[in-house]
């Protein structure tokens, strides 16, 4: 690296951040590091101080990682994002990596993984495991052939997986801030998209396709 860079790392862990700290300190080229808790302190710290680097959890309060990530790149459309997350990249890489993210790394890889992943993004390059990769190299050759879910919006996709997940239609407004008008709203347009009647063949597809977080 030409420069020692300062790194935000967002997780509503604190035993993730501390984690996270410790093997980003060891490091040479790490400078600084803040942390945030949830979607609204990752705003407010990326507007208030340059930083060269944001790991973000894909699963936040106050808003959502998806949605937190678009925000993100919208007020900073050059700062680049490593989404760090539990689930696999099946489900969620692809959709961060759409909405902008420069990088997509599961919680269970070597610290080695995540300090080369972190240098590769830093240094302008985009980062997914070889299988990730050549998944997405075969979806540009299948874009019809498509399952239904992957055409969903990331709003849509994060309200079919909290459904599937047993939360309530009131849960999910509280957690990504929206009215639960807004949600039923979301939830009809999930139903529609999927060819399903009910919220229980929502479930029972999300269980067949392994797309429950």
């Amino acid at each position: 690296m030409d420069k020692r860079f300062k790194v935000l790392i967002a997780d509503d862990h604190p035993v993730v951040r501390t984690g996270l700290k410790q093997i980003l300190l060891r490091d040479a080229d790490v400078s600084e590091i803040e942390e945030a808790s949830n979607s609204l302190e990752v705003l407010e710290l990326a507007e208030r101080q340059d930083w060269d680097l944001v790991i973000m959890d894909i699963s936040m309060p106050g808003g959502g990682g998806l949605e937190a990530l678009k925000n993100l790149k919208a007020h900073r459309p050059a700062l680049p994002v490593l989404i760090l997350s539990m689930h696999p990249e099946n489900q969620f890489a692809h959709r961060a990596l759409k909405a902008g993210a420069s990088g997509y790394l599961s919680k269970d890889s070597a610290a080695e993984e995540l300090v080369s992943a972190m240098h590769k993004v830093v240094g302008g390059g985009t980062y997914v495991s070889a299988t990730m990769a050549e998944r997405l190299a075969d979806d540009l050759d299948r874009d019809s052939d498509r399952p239904p879910h992957d055409r969903l919006s990331g709003r849509e996709y994060s309200v079919m997986t909290m459904l599937a997940s047993g939360k309530s239609v009131g849960d999910i407004a509280r957690d990504l801030l929206l009215s639960v008008n807004a949600v039923s709203t979301y939830r009809a347009r999930v139903l529609e998209k999927l060819g399903l009647k009910n919220t229980a063949e929502l479930i029972r597809y999300v269980l067949e396709k392994g797309l429950v977080p």
